[in-house]
This record gives structure tokens, C-alpha cells and sequence, in this order.
């Protein structure tokens, strides 16, 4: 498969021991909504706790954060990545 018809998914930390991979690809025709890619995600994965870890988690597109946006709003062209980052303890 060509690598601008995938999108990457990097889980770390409780996301990627709820999802039992570090990452995945998730093909795709073209542009996706991010939202519409996490729904994907949640159904390959739907006997897993991880839909309550992604919930908890920062999202990355590439390097820049989402943030607060609507991830209905925010569109993923293909050959991107998206990293699920739950929050970190630390001091």
C-alpha cells in the first residue's frame, strides 16, 4: 500500500495497552475528519477499554496539537499521523 493512503496511529503509555499495538495504519481514500478516524479506530478495537483512554488523551496531527477543536472540524489527509497521548503523573 502507498504510504499517502494510509494514515498512521501511535498510541503510547494506557492507550497503546488498551489498543495491544504500539501503532496501526488506517487506509484511506483521502482526506478524513478526524473524528470519523477515531470512530474508525474505536471499532477495530471495540472490546477494549480503549474508547475511555482516548477520551482522557491529547491528540497530535503530525507535531501540532489539537487541542480543544471539534475533531469533526479537523480534517487528516492521508499520509499523516495522529499520536494518542493519555496524561502523564509526574514531578
Amino acid at each position: 500500500m502507498n504510504e499517502t493512503q494510509v494514515i498512521r496511529i501511535r498510541y503510547w503509555a494506557a492507550a497503546r495497552a488498551a489498543a495491544g499495538v504500539a501503532e496501526e495504519q488506517v487506509p484511506v481514500d483521502g482526506p478524513v475528519r478526524l473524528g470519523d478516524l477515531v470512530r474508525t479506530v474505536l471499532a477495530r478495537h471495540e472490546d477494549s477499554r480503549l474508547g475511555d483512554v482516548i477520551a482522557s488523551c491529547s491528540v497530535l496531527l503530525g507535531e501540532q496539537p489539537v487541542s480543544t477543536r471539534d475533531p469533526d472540524e479537523v480534517v487528516v489527509p492521508p499520509g499523516s499521523s495522529v499520536e494518542f497521548l493519555p496524561p502523564f503523573a509526574g514531578g
